[in-house]
């Protein structure tokens, strides 16, 4: 019986295409399933804000590790905040961009929480988008899909 379970389970691996890399016939490594951004962490400076701001203005819930660090949850990443980190908020890094469906909707709710609006709703092939910047300091992005 346990050898039966086996064998179904190496048939399904097998038909999911979830063979180890050593296994596969080529030797060269799938690199666009090896390193994927899994993780984003923002500075902040006041995290009480920081965390009534987010769930505000997107429904980001909390786990807190202590009084300067918390990972947010339901924002479609893993992530936290960091009020301990040298590293300052800031508009001139790296572009963390949020997806909605109604554009509109997530402008006002940036809006209500405290969010600054940098950029105002444009278009680009393919969709619109607008830039904020959080109670500390970060600019972030959110857009929508347009067809």
């Amino acid at each position: 019986m346990a050898m039966r379970i086996w064998v179904i389970v190496l048939v399904l691996i097998l038909s999911m295409g979830c063979v180890p890399n050593a296994v596969q016939e080529s030797e060269e490594p799938d690199m666009t399933n090896t390193t994927k951004i899994n993780y984003i962490e923002l500075p902040v400076t006041d995290m009480a804000a920081s965390k009534a701001f987010y769930a505000s203005a997107f429904g980001w819930s909390y786990v807190d590790y202590g009084p300067t660090y918390a990972s947010f949850e339901g924002a479609g990443i893993d992530g936290g905040m960091d009020a301990a980190s040298d590293r300052k908020p800031s508009k001139n890094g790296a572009l963390v961009v949020l997806h909605t469906k109604d554009l509109e909707v997530a402008q006002a709710a940036v809006e209500v929480a405290g969010g600054k609006i940098t950029v105002p709703i444009f278009a680009f092939p393919g969709g619109r988008r607008f830039h904020f910047t959080d109670p500390s300091g970060n600019e972030l992005a959110v857009w929508v899909i347009e067809e």
